[in-house]
Order: structure tokens, then sequence, then C-alpha cells
């Protein structure tokens, strides 16, 4: 019996130590207890990670080096290549396996991305990309066609030939190799691993990478990444990360040193992460020359130039049409190869790219001590937006965020333009947005650029060398990158159109429904680009500007940023180190912005006001008999002042209290008597206290939306002054549903207005203000006019309703081409293509309210929303590409996804 009980209560405890259910108290009427500390729900701190929110003296992460070398098959459109993995276990355990991701293999019929999706909406109208997306995810072989896995013995030089087959098994999008023999904590292996895939069509099926075909010239741009089996992360706080790769949580990987040789067809540009080891075997010597030439240029300079592009494409477009005379779509089979090599140092992953079609910019940014150079892969689609502002955008994007974290640390920065709209990796990113066939362009497009550019560059720092695990929190990289992101637009130019990290940006998201907390598993989020990105970006503003204030913020953001550069934070990492190094408990902030979906609806319910009375009975009386002589009667006493009553005719029933000498307000000799004997045993500071005029406010402000905030209150008075006070949020801690602040003042208050900066996302601002403001609603005038009916119309009559039928079909194609051309919604969510993966950032400076953005991504089928792209462009950003009448992109879906975005 004693066991038992001892079982019971042992239990018990470690539930509650590991409980993330809000502690609820029964006994307090505000039950919630939004300030209860969050301790208990954060990993107990230890040896690996401090209490401070610092790496503790025994952190450790795994590390994991790669030697690949691949081969491009530019007429099948496919890859092939042997991969070999020094693996070194630097945790304290001993490994019998090493987990590797596979995530091409997302894109086999069979995978469970592919098979978790749910059906989109077919009813009515269906775009035509959306449908041949369906099919072509249907046909296409996808995911990897392993060779061989075996055990290298580097230590003896052993070749591919004498290595040893290794027992592995696929698991959907992983994969495990079981080690010959324990790998003990301190030791290495190498695993060797041959394979092949083909690259999807990215303008069909949406991916993280592939490519984009140029039917008119018979070109091809290659955006290569996810593409190689890489190592999972194994870590003190999960172990194994070996999460099904579903398309949206993206990174969680190991950093290690790279040698990549990648072989292409001789005629292609390649770029990479990392540094080119072989330029003179590879490069033309003009383009040395020029990179040679660039180190004090204050802008781009061209390396490849558009009439080198341009004459690239060509030579390929005129030898392809006299070998095919233009009935395939396949590339004809190229003259020759080159092998160009790539060494990138201490990177987490790597990505490339290759085409015939690239211009090619380059410019120095100074970074710290050091000089990092910042380059643009475009084709002359692109011109001439790209040449103006994508290597711009990079620099401007190095300098912005080494303010705030950490000097760049890398040697290079690549922008390339191609398929896919938006998607980052070590020194390298691929952004979409083009201008129109005739080289011009929208505010949107241009804005929508600048914005990719600067997220995606941005991304170096989150999750590149901060490694944050995105497989679990989305946030700890979209978030945060967001956030400074919106920081590094307002750097650019005054009145920058961002469309996240302002307050207000996020007030429809928050009164919305449809939620999860930001502390959510990345493939179980609801509105994927409101929550990873819109919200935790806005809370840190908030955060900045409103709680801390930006020295303190500052102070405490940059140092999360150094202690955890190159090392992998947890979310209790970033919380406790920003609590430590400001100074501030924001258990509360924490509590209600990312662990709870409740909003902030802050609201002045009554005002009272309260003056010191001095006591004397004369002044008294006189107040009293003012009062009562200036209240109006009543209907009741104005209509009975004719009635009859009995005392006038019966005057015997009069008595004193009837007489003119009955004052019940009289002061009598003993009333101000006793009040001197009051005043003479008062000093000097209460009698000067006594004779104030001080007027006593007492304000009542009710929390209806649930998330504690400080309060921003104005007050104006009544000689046209005005005053800002800021109340911390600590005024809820004993009761987060209502509170009342008195505030005292020599002057007269006539209104009293919350938030007037609009500073805390606070979603009614019709209840912000004393006495109420009432806010006028426009609504417009129309005149109905009689439609023909369909006998009237058969018999050739026209009215304006075949003209306003015209232009509603009208309207619905544009409306078809335009969710054709959005990659993503404000949800997040895929409008109908089978998968998506690319970031959904750009789409942001679109000209279209949030509002209407929430209302949108709501309306999405459940298919679009288990179908992801990450950080998305606009609109017009990415779908502007085409050529019309010039290029045919391959397929007519491809078409169909050009087009304009919100």
């Amino acid at each position: 019996m004693i066991r038992f009980v001892r079982l019971v209560v042992l239990t018990c405890i470690f539930a509650g130590s590991v409980s993330a259910q809000p502690l609820t108290n029964s006994k307090h009427s505000d039950a919630r207890d939004p300030f209860h500390p969050i301790q208990r729900w954060l990993p107990t701190p230890g040896v690996y990670r401090t209490a401070s929110g610092a790496p503790g003296p025994m952190y450790w992460q795994q590390r994991a080096d790669y030697d690949i070398d691949i081969t491009l098959d530019d007429s099948q459109r496919s890859l092939s290549g042997d991969c070999q993995i020094t693996y070194h276990n630097d945790s304290p355990h001993t490994l019998t396996y090493v987990w590797f991701q596979l995530d091409q293999n997302r894109f086999n019929k069979a995978s469970a991305a592919v098979q978790g999706l749910t059906a989109p909406s077919l009813s009515g109208k269906s775009p035509f990309a959306s449908v041949q997306a369906l099919l072509a995810q249907q046909a296409f072989d996808g995911g990897y066609k392993i060779g061989s896995v075996s055990l290298i013995d580097s230590a003896n030089g052993s070749s591919a030939e004498d290595s040893k087959e290794l027992t592995y098994l696929v698991v959907d999008t992983m994969m495990r190799v079981d080690l010959p023999k324990p790998l003990a904590p301190g030791d290495s292996v190498t695993i060797g691993i041959s394979y092949r895939y083909n690259i999807i069509d990215a303008k069909v099926i949406r991916g993280r990478g592939g490519y984009e075909h140029f039917d008119e010239d018979d070109n091809t741009i290659y955006e290569i990444a996810q593409w190689f089996p890489r190592v999972a992360a194994y870590t003190d706080y999960t172990g194994w990360q070996h999460d099904q790769f579903l398309g949206r949580g993206e990174f969680t990987l190991e950093l290690g040193d790279y040698k990549v040789d990648i072989t292409v067809p001789d005629d292609m540009v390649v770029t990479a992460t990392g540094t080119l080891s072989n330029p003179n075997d590879v490069l033309k010597e003009e383009w040395i020359e020029r990179l040679d030439s660039i180190h004090d240029s204050k802008k781009p300079t061209f390396i490849v130039t558009p009439e080198e592009a341009k004459a690239n494409e060509t030579a390929r477009s005129k030898g392809a049409a006299k070998s095919k005379k233009g009935k395939s779509k396949k590339a004809t089979k190229p003259q020759g190869t080159k092998t160009w090599s790539f060494d990138a140092k201490n990177v987490r992953d790597f990505a490339w790219a290759a085409s015939r079609k690239f211009i090619w910019d380059a410019m120095p940014v100074k970074v710290g001590d050091r000089t990092v150079t910042a380059m643009s892969f475009y084709p002359n689609e692109a011109e001439p937006l790209w040449s103006k502002y994508s290597t711009e955008s990079i620099a401007h994007t190095l300098e912005v965020y080494g303010q705030y974290t950490f000097d760049y640390p890398y040697e290079v920065a690549i922008s390339v333009n191609g398929p896919v709209h938006g998607m980052e990796y070590p020194m390298i990113c691929f952004n979409g947005p083009r201008p129109e066939d005739d080289g011009t362009y929208s505010k949107a497009t241009k804005y929508a650029l600048i914005s990719v550019i600067i997220h995606e560059v941005g991304h170096n720092f989150f999750p590149m060398i901060v490694n944050s695990d995105e497989r679990q929190w989305t946030w700890m990289d979209e978030g945060l990158n967001t956030f400074l992101q919106y920081l590094a637009e307002q750097e650019w130019e005054e009145d920058y159109p961002s469309n996240r990290g302002p307050a207000e940006k996020i007030v429809p998201y928050m009164r919305g429904g449809n939620q999860r907390p930001i502390m959510t598993g990345s493939d179980e989020i609801l509105q994927f680009g409101n929550n990873a990105y819109g919200k935790p970006a806005t809370a840190l503003n908030i955060l900045r500007e409103t709680v801390l204030g930006r020295e303190r913020f500052d102070f405490a953001f940059r140092e999360y940023c150094r202690r955890w550069k190159f090392k992998r934070p947890t979310p209790a990492d970033f919380f406790r180190t920003m609590q430590d190094a400001s100074g501030t408990n924001l258990d509360w902030f924490w509590r209600g912005w990312f662990y709870s979906t409740e909003h902030v609806d802050i609201a002045i319910d009554s005002v009272e006001l309260f003056v010191i009375s001095s006591g004397d009975p004369d002044e008294e009386r006189e107040e009293i008999r003012r009062k009562e002589d200036t209240k109006e009667d009543t209907p009741s006493d104005e209509r009975n002042q004719d009635l009859r009553r009995r005392v006038d005719w019966q005057p015997g029933l009069k008595d004193f209290y009837n007489s003119p000498d009955y004052d019940v307000h009289k002061v009598e000799e003993s009333d101000r008597k006793a009040y001197r004997k009051f005043l003479d045993r008062l000093d000097e500071d209460e009698l000067a206290l006594l004779k104030r005029t001080t007027q006593f406010y007492v304000i009542k402000f009710v929390n209806r939306g649930g998330l504690v905030m400080p309060i921003p209150l104005r007050v104006h008075y009544a000689d046209n002054t005005q005053e800002n006070i800021m109340l911390p949020a600590e005024i809820w801690r004993y009761n987060s549903r209502e509170i009342k602040k008195l505030l005292l003042t020599e002057k007269e208050i006539v209104r009293l207005e919350i938030d007037p900066k609009r500073e805390i996302a606070d979603t009614d601002t019709a209840n912000n203000h004393w006495p109420p403001k009432l806010e006028p609603t426009r609504f417009k005038l129309f005149k109905s006019e009689k439609k023909k009916n369909a006998m009237q119309k058969a018999r050739g009559a026209k009215d304006d309703s075949d003209d306003e039928d015209a232009d509603e079909d009208s309207e619905d194609e544009s409306k078809e081409k335009e969710s054709q051309g959005k990659s993503k919604d404000e949800d997040g969510k895929d409008s109908g293509d089978a998968s998506g993966d690319q970031d959904d950032d750009v789409k942001d400076v679109a000209e279209k309210s949030d509002a209407e953005k929430t209302d949108v991504s709501e309306m999405d089928s459940e298919a679009a929303a288990d179908e992801e792209v990450e950080d998305a462009p606009s609109a017009k950003s990415k779908g502007k590409s085409k050529r019309a009448g010039k290029r045919k992109r391959k397929g007519k879906a491809a078409k169909a996804t050009e087009g304009s975005d919100e």
C-alpha cells in the first residue's frame, strides 16, 4: 500500500513538471492567472542549457562533413552522383544507427506528403494550373533512387570500390542507416551514398527547388535544393529529429564543411553555397578580370553582361532549332561538360543554381573588418528590375542585420531569379519577382522583390547560423527573421510599405478564428503566414517599442544571437536570454503571445471624479443647496405644482418643520466650533493638503480580449493640453479581467484615449475612448436598372445587364488567373497545387488589406491547408515574368500560374 501511494505521488509530480497546460486557480476570481510563471513549462536547466538562456558548460551538438560529386543531366532533367558523409558523434551517447533526410521522397506518389493531402474544392470553377499540378504530381516519377549505401574507411583512405555495404531502411522521407559497430562518443564514421532523382518542373509542381523551362530559346534555369541525403539532427532536447517532411517544416540540420563538385553542360553558369575553388577552369578570362576589379566599387558591376547572357541562350536556341525543328521540349544533348568545384565551411546545408541564361552582377559589402561579395544571377527576363535592386538589397540586408545580431561570417551572399519564388539556403537564396514583358513593373512588384530578398538573405542569420529547429518551432527562424526584415525595410526608405511588423497589421488575424498558438508544431499550424511570420514578428516589435524599449531589447536580442551563433537554441533559450539580458520578467508576455490565442481588447468602462473636501460646514451646506437648486424638477414635480394640499386648508396641521425658521441645511455654531477645533489639530502640511484642489480620477479598464498588455493612455485636458501615460502590464497582475487606475491632476480631464499610436494591436478601437467616440461608416447609393428577360435577349434586345454579365465573366477569369499566380495566401495555403513549399512574405507587399487576406485564407480548402508554401511572393512579383507572345513556358499550366497576385 505504501509503495502504491509513493508511485502515485511521484507520477503526479512528474506529470506536473512536463505539463504545458495553463495552471488554473479556482480560488481566485481570475482563474487563468496569466502572471503565473512559465518556468514549469520550460525544460529544466542543466549542464547543456542554463537558466540564463546561455549554452551550458557541457553543451554539445553533432557535426557532419560532406564530399559530393553530382552531375546534372540536362536532357533528362535529373541529378545523379555520390555523397560521402563524415558524421562526428560529439554527443555523450553511443549511436548504433544514423538517420538521413530524403526530402525529394515527398514527390513520390506514395509519400505521406502526397497521400496526406485532403481534397481541394472542385465545385464551380477550377484553375487550370491547380488541376495540371494534381495530374502532374500523379504522373511524376519522384523521389530518390538509392544505388548503394556503404561504409567508407576514410582513415585508411579506402576507395568507394573497397567500401562495405550497409543495411538501410527507407521510411518515407527518412532513411535509417545501421552501423556495423556502435559509434562511441568522440568517434566519427564516413558513409557513402550513391543516388539519382528526377528534378521537378517547379512551374507545375511547387517545390523548394526545381527547374523552369523557356520554350522560345529551349533554355532552362535550375534551382537545386534539398538535393542530397542529409544527416538528420540529433539533439539533447529531442534525440533524432526524424519527423517526416510534409513540405512545411524545413530545416533541422547539422553544421559541417562541404566540398562539392557540380558537373553541368559546359555552356552553363553555376552559382552555389560557398566559394568557387576552380575559377580558372570554368570562368571566362574576362569574367575573372571583372570579378577582380570590383573591390572598390560602390554599386553592382556586371560579371556576365546581359548581352553575353543573351548570346549564350541564343546560341543554344539556334543549335536546338537545327536539331529539333521545334518538335521536342527536351533539351538537346550538350557538346561537353564542365565541373564547378565549391568549398563551404561551417554551413548546415548546400544549394546551387545553373543556367545558360544567367546575367551575373556583384559588388563588395563592408562587414565589420571583412569584405563580403554580394552577387545576383538572373535572366534577361528579369531586367531591368534585378540589376537595379537585387544586389543592393543583399548589401542592405547584411549591413542592417549586422547591427542587430552579428557580422555576417561568410565570403559571399547570393540571390538567384528562377522558378522558386522565395527560398533560403546558406549564402544563396532563390527569389521570383520579375517585371512585365515591356520591362515596366508595378509598385507592388518592386517592393515584393526588395522584401523577399531581404527576407531570404536574412535567413542566413536565422536559421542558417543561429541554428534553430524549424521542424518544431517555425517561428524561431521565420518570426525572428520577419521582425528583422521589418527593421531593414524601414531603413531602406521612408514610408516603406511593410506588411508585417507594425502592431496594427496583425489586428485582423488576432480578432479572427481558426488559430493555434505560436508554440505549435510546423505541420499543425493553422494560417501559416500569420502564425509563424506575422504574429511573432509583431510580438517582438511590440516588445521592443512598448514593453522593453529599444535599448534594453536590442541589447538582449543581440546577446541571444551572440550566445547561439552556430549553435542550436530552443524557445526556452530565447525566452530566458531575453529576460536575463533585459532584466525584466516577461513570463506574462511569452505566455500570452506565444502560448495562447487570446487577443488585445482593452476598454474604458467608466470614469469617476473625486475631490478633497475641506470639511468646512458652511461650504459643504452651501454646495448641497447649490446642487438642489440646480436640480431639474421631475415630471411628477412639475405636474404636482397645482395640487390642492391638505395642510393648505387645514393650517393646524403645520408645525415647526413647516415654518420658514426650519432649514435642514442650517449650519449650527457647534458645527463651526468643531471644525475650528479640527483645524487646530492640523500641522502646516496637513492644512496645505486640505486646501488642495487636486482632482482624483478613477478609471476602470476592462480586458475583453484576454491578452494582458501595457496600456498606452492619452489624457486630454480642458486647457487643450494632453499627456501620454504608459501603464505597465503589471497593472493587471492581481486581476487580468478588470482594474482601476487613479490619476491625480490639477487640471480637468475632458477626454481619454487608449492606444492612440496603435502600438499594442488592440482589436476594437471603438471602446478605447471616454467619452465614447462615434466614427461614421460610409455607405454608397446606387440605382437599380431593369434587366432584359431571356425572351427579350433572344430577340436581339440588349441592355446594360449584358455588359454586366460580360464584366462578371471577365472578373471571374481575372480571379482565376489571380489564384493561379498566388503561390500561397495569407494562410500559407497553396491554392490548389499538389504540393507547395516556397516563401510567402513577398506577397504581403501586394495591395490588399490584411482583413481581406484573412477572409480569403479561411475560405480555402483543407487540401490547400495541408500543402504549405513558405514565403511566396506577391502577385505581381512573381507572375509577371512571362514574355507574352515572345516565349511560352512549358505546358499551359505554366501560363496559368503566371498572372497577378493579391
